[in-house]
């Protein structure tokens, strides 16, 4: 049972900064950043118990390869029924499934990976919370690291480029290729929608992780932002995107398809937004896998209790618009909550329609393994809530092997073309290309 103290802060902003500037001499740690200064209240991002979230120091962990992840997830939620940090990476539909992931892997993060912290500290308006467990750390240690925290020096951000150039996996012809392939096998029905993605990555690179990550969330605050750091193991997100969160009995999906830029003014932006509210490629897009979501939900689900809370909303960031959905559920009480997780994984917007031949389509023509890309980073509480965003829109650094990618993808239907989904993911690109230059 953890010990728990709480301290007024004066100026949340500033405190938030220090707080980010002392985890990230942590290790292992994860931070999660919701941005609710930046104006994320709306009704898609209303669930965020916390505006910062900041997990460090270990007790006990798993670390997995695809095989019994999830039973060993839950026996280690069990026996500890206490706050656990950490991802499920995309390869685990191998577990799920009769699939595989053949393609190269040169980031190397594990196919589940969860920590029980020594210190979980929890940030919301004007109040810090320290939870600490008494066997590890007294009350005068958990005092110890609010003064540290406060008397921590924000830097300023480096002026300087990293001068990084990435390389492609696939060039732009190849993804054309690929893509019209694609479509040819919706046009014969064997899919109705899939995402397909490309990695871009840099060899032999150093870069500053923390630094890297203040930066990105300077040109991209997002209300799923996460700095993980693990071993050699790094992911800077600034995912726009919740996978699932549980609320007591209650389950929330929350899928992203459909995207445009943003405009060069307020009357441009205006009609960039109802251009994309009026999409029927687009909205087509987001009704697919709300529909997918839907019956991903129903497995582990009450009978009758799934509904769409909200259809093809356009909610606005600051490279784009987005459209998202929200779905909820009540939990059957015959499941464990995980299994509503695990029923629903990988996450429907990341993958297509129908689902499994979608995967199998999706190893054969995209040409990195993905790992923690499109797989899911977040937190479950003591009571069983839990929290996972998307990993898109993501930096990945494996920093013993100084290998730095990042991957970008888009909903490929019938009425895709190929030319404009390249332009796509370029555009979903531009946050963490501007954060390294």
């Amino acid at each position: 049972m953890r010990e728990i103290l709480e301290f007024s802060i004066s100026e949340p902003v500033e405190f938030k900064a220090k707080l980010l500037e002392w985890a990230g001499k942590q290790q292992p740690v994860m931070v999660l950043d919701s941005h609710s200064d930046q104006g994320y209240n709306q009704h898609t991002f209303s669930y965020h118990r916390y505006d910062c979230m900041v997990a460090t120091g270990i007790v006990g962990s798993i670390s997995k390869t695809t095989g019994q992840a999830f039973d060993q997830l839950k026996a280690l939620v069990d026996e500890t029924n206490d706050w656990l940090f950490g991802h499920f990476s995309y390869d685990l539909k191998n577990e799920l499934e009769k699939l595989e992931s053949n393609h190269p892997d040169h980031l190397n993060f594990p196919d589940i990976h969860f920590f029980q912290p020594q210190l979980v500290l929890l940030l919301k308006g004007a109040i810090l919370q320290i939870q600490y467990l008494p066997s590890i750390m007294n009350e005068g240690e958990a005092m110890n690291v609010f003064e540290e925290i406060s008397n921590t020096e924000i830097h300023p951000l480096s002026p300087d480029s990293n001068k990084i150039v990435f390389n492609e996996r696939i060039n732009n012809q190849e993804y054309l290729d690929k893509l019209n392939k694609i479509m040819a096998h919706i046009q014969r029905g064997d899919i109705y929608e899939m995402n397909f993605c490309q990695e871009f990555y840099a060899e032999n690179v150093s870069i500053d992780p923390l630094e890297t990550y203040r930066k990105l969330k300077h040109v991209s605050p997002t209300p799923f932002s996460a700095f993980y750091h693990f071993k050699d193991s790094y992911c800077l997100s600034a995912s726009p995107e919740r996978f699932m969160a549980k609320r007591g009995s209650t389950i929330i999906s929350q899928p992203i398809k459909g995207t445009i830029r943003r405009g060069k003014s307020g009357d441009d932006d205006l009609h960039l937004i109802r251009k994309l509210q009026n999409d029927p490629k687009e909205r087509a897009e987001n009704i697919m896998i709300v529909d997918l979501v839907r019956n991903d939900l129903s497995r582990s689900a009450a009978r009758g209790s799934v509904k769409i809370e909200e259809l093809c909303g356009i909610y606005t960031f600051p490279q784009l618009h987005q459209m998202i959905s929200t779905i909820s559920a009540e939990l059957n009480p015959k499941h464990h909550f995980l299994d509503a997780l695990k029923y629903a994984f990988p996450m429907g917007s990341m993958t297509g329609a129908p689902k499994i031949r979608a995967m199998e389509l999706i190893e054969e023509y995209e040409s990195s393994k993905r790992g923690i890309y499109s797989g899911a980073i977040g937190y479950i509480d003591p009571k069983g809530d839990f929290d996972f965003n998307v990993v898109i829109r993501s930096l990945l650094y494996n920093a013993k092997l100084k290998y730095l990618s990042y991957f970008v993808g888009g909903a490929i239907t019938h009425q895709s073309i190929p030319e404009k989904e390249y332009e796509e993911c370029l555009l979903k690109a531009e946050a963490m290309v501007n954060a390294l230059s």
